[in-house]
């Protein structure tokens, strides 16, 4: 049976494509058109995350697949979300068990913004960990060597991870994609 394509992706394509591509399709037809998706620089993630789930689309084009991954099994699920400009996101992972190693991947299509994660312990007194320093994720590096950002923590004590991204210095939306594992501690 021959898998059926839904929709050819354009990417990396020179800017003269998208202009030929404006003149020819007035020729064809809508149903012609809907096969063909162009995605332009600033977008390749978002144009990508409509046809593909975030854990299956490469690094370089803004996923969080590596290269070997699928070797040990199914990648882990991603969830997507945008990130409107101006905006403040603070993504909770509950239930964290004392002694767990969480491992987390966070990937954000066009980059420049500010990024940070913390602990917060579940027992009354207990002081908030920073485990990263909210820092800027500058554009440039988010290309095909620097790939999402990976982070692991173990935790001392049962909480929560609050990851915070920060897009208030931009007033462009973007699309983000996360995953975690959590790991028990071994008895």
């Amino acid at each position: 049976m021959r898998a059926v394509t839904r929709a050819q992706v354009f990417i990396n394509v020179p800017w003269y494509f998208s202009v030929l591509f404006s003149m020819v399709s007035p020729f064809l037809t809508e149903r012609t058109k809907s096969k063909f998706v162009i995605a332009r620089e600033g977008n390749v993630a978002e144009t990508l995350y409509k046809f593909i789930r975030p854990e299956l689309v490469p690094v370089q084009y803004g996923g969080l697949s590596r290269a070997g991954e699928l070797e040990n099994g199914p990648p882990k699920p991603a969830s997507e979300f945008t990130i409107k400009g101006g905006e403040k996101v603070f993504l909770e992972i509950d239930g964290i068990e004392a002694g767990a190693t969480i491992t987390w991947d966070l990937v954000v299509g066009g980059w420049d913004l500010e990024y940070g994660a913390e602990y917060v312990p579940a027992a009354d007194g207990s002081y908030t960990l920073c485990v990263e320093k909210a820092r800027t994720v500058p554009a440039t590096t988010a290309d095909a060597d620097a790939g999402p950002l990976h982070n692991a923590f173990t935790a001392r004590e049962a909480g929560r991870m609050v990851l915070s991204i920060d897009n208030s210095g931009s007033r462009k939306r973007k699309v983000a994609a996360y995953r975690y594992f959590v790991r028990k501690p071994s008895a």
